[in-house]
């Protein structure tokens, strides 16, 4: 369904030297989980729209913009069977849009999560959903590499907390790659991205015991993986690698203070040191990430100003 076409425009704030943020979105009562992509000269910012963090009329909104300071709403996705959660978007080997999203089923349902995909040639007009996967797992991210789309998937039932590697060549057919990751502490959200000489590498959220995030590492076929601990948990993890070749994580670090923040991930001692909080707190995180003419453009929510909000930044770093 077709949303409003009323643009919204917000001004810039520069808290610090080289960073600029500006709210691009509020209209619902809890705008959240966001992602954000480049495509055909435009920008797509995807998100959750509902009452409050959980509940059950949770819908996907997409909007859009040329320049990034004004945008209007281009879709709106919504389900009469699921609260839709954390949508990500990305582009298929085709050239079309592809965004994923897990609906939490309305009860009572023989399960309780299902991932679904939709796809658009314009961000505007969306395919019907199409299951993804397998009834309670949660595929969080997907990410092509080569003309094949890979995923994690996490079990969502309190008798499966496993995680396991999903693959597809169409990004409807997801096949088990790697059934089982075997990694303990609850593991969850994750990012996988591909550098340049092939190997896959993967950040991952994990909840319990001391919940520290993990970066994961495999060479092709990619069924066997060596996990990292990085010393700090991280909600809604979110990974680029720059042009230099660093690493730049982003998403919710949990020490004493919560705040949506940007890391440098140092892969010879396998931790994260953050760089760089952006103005949040609270309710907050979920990043996109584009690293787009030498800037990085990080989407994000925050309820630091009262009302949970959808904030995007602009960051200059001078050495990447």
């Amino acid at each position: 369904m077709i949303g409003l076409r009323r643009s919204i425009c917000f001004g810039w704030l520069a808290p610090s030297s080289g960073v600029d943020v500006r709210k691009i979105w509020d209209r619902a009562p809890h705008n959240a989980f966001t992602d954000l992509i480049r495509f055909r000269g435009r920008w797509y910012c995807v998100f959750r729209e509902g009452e409050k963090h959980v509940s059950r009329d949770g819908s996907l909104r997409v909007i859009a913009s040329t320049d990034g300071s004004s945008w209007k709403s281009a879709a709106h996705l919504t389900s009469s069977t699921a609260d839709l959660r954390d949508p990500k978007v990305s582009i298929t080997p085709g050239g079309r849009l592809m965004l994923t999203a897990a609906g939490a089923l309305h009860q009572p349902n023989a399960h309780r999560h299902q991932t679904y995909a939709w796809f658009s040639d314009d961000g505007e007009r969306w395919s019907d959903p199409a299951p993804i996967g397998e009834p309670d797992y949660w595929l969080w991210r997907v990410a092509w590499h080569e003309g094949t789309a890979y995923a994690a998937g996490y079990g969502t039932t309190e008798q499966n907390r496993g995680t396991r590697l999903y693959k597809s060549t169409d990004g409807v057919v997801f096949t088990s790659l790697v059934a089982n990751l075997r990694l303990d502490g609850f593991p969850n959200e994750s990012t996988i991205r591909f550098m340049p000489d092939g190997t896959a590498m993967c950040l991952m959220r994990r909840d319990a015991n001391h919940a520290s995030a993990l970066l994961g590492e495999a060479r092709p076929p990619f069924t066997e993986w060596t996990w990292h601990e990085l010393g700090a948990r991280l909600g809604g993890p979110n990974f680029i690698r720059t042009p230099g070749g660093k690493l730049l994580a982003a998403g919710r670090l949990h020490d004493g203070r919560t705040r949506t923040a940007l890391a440098w991930i140092d892969t010879s001692a396998w931790k994260l040191t953050e760089f760089l909080s952006l103005p949040s707190g609270g309710d907050s995180s979920y990043p996109g990430l584009v690293w787009h003419q030498n800037v990085l453009w990080v989407s994000y929510y925050s309820s630091h100003e009262g009302k949970t909000s959808i904030y995007l930044a602009r960051v200059r770093l001078n050495s990447v």
